[in-house]
């Protein structure tokens, strides 16, 4: 039974398109084209009530009832443990997982993408103070990230879903205006992740 997969050609949605492939879960894309509103759909909205994507609807969920999931990082979470992958049962080894998912959730998502917006402001005194203080915060996160994969291979030891998460923000390092080549060891986990066959059909796959 296919999950239905509602969403667009963002970050967000690249997460979970990485993760349904990476699971070898069957999906069927619902494209909500928020260039058009669609989002604010009440059908959607149902589903999802902040109006955002990714949003997902799974027929076969537990006890065998559908069940839907919005926000990426629920998501993320509900999948791992629909198939008991990408996150340890142990609850020692689970915390890493937490901590990099909560990491980019709160911070390398919404700091990136604030970069994302003030480059579009047209008004260059508006544009100035916003762009400069995020793209900060943003070049500060890189660092966090690279000193951690300095001596991990993936943010959790092992590849798990906050790799997922991560991954759909740092394919997006160009418009952030961020060169990897300053950061190695993101540059390394960045290239071993794009080039695994389901994180790159994750990214091939239509969303929009």
């Amino acid at each position: 039974m296919a999950i239905d997969f509602y969403t667009f050609n963002t970050p967000n949605g690249r997460k979970i398109s990485v993760a349904l492939e990476e699971m070898g879960l069957p999906y069927t894309v619902k494209t909500i084209d928020i260039t058009k509103d669609q989002q604010f759909d009440p059908a959607f909205l149902a589903i999802s009530p902040n109006n955002k994507i990714p949003a997902i609807v799974d027929p076969d969920g537990p006890g065998g009832a559908p069940i839907s999931v919005f926000e990426s990082g629920a998501i993320l979470l509900y999948l791992a443990e629909k198939t008991g992958r990408f996150m340890p049962h142990d609850l020692r080894a689970r915390v890493p997982v937490l901590e990099w998912l909560m990491f980019q959730v709160g911070g390398f998502g919404p700091m990136p993408g604030q970069v994302h917006h003030f480059l579009t402001v047209e008004n260059e005194q508006d544009r100035r103070y916003g762009l400069a203080r995020f793209s900060k915060e943003t070049e500060r996160l890189y660092g966090v990230m690279d000193r951690r994969l300095a001596d991990h291979a993936f943010f959790a030891g092992d590849i798990s879903i906050a790799d997922f998460a991560m991954i759909g923000w740092a394919w997006r390092h160009e418009r952030h205006r961020i060169d990897l080549a300053r950061f190695p060891h993101v540059k390394r986990w960045y290239e071993t992740m794009m080039a695994r066959p389901g994180v790159a059909k994750g990214f091939s796959v239509t969303l929009s």
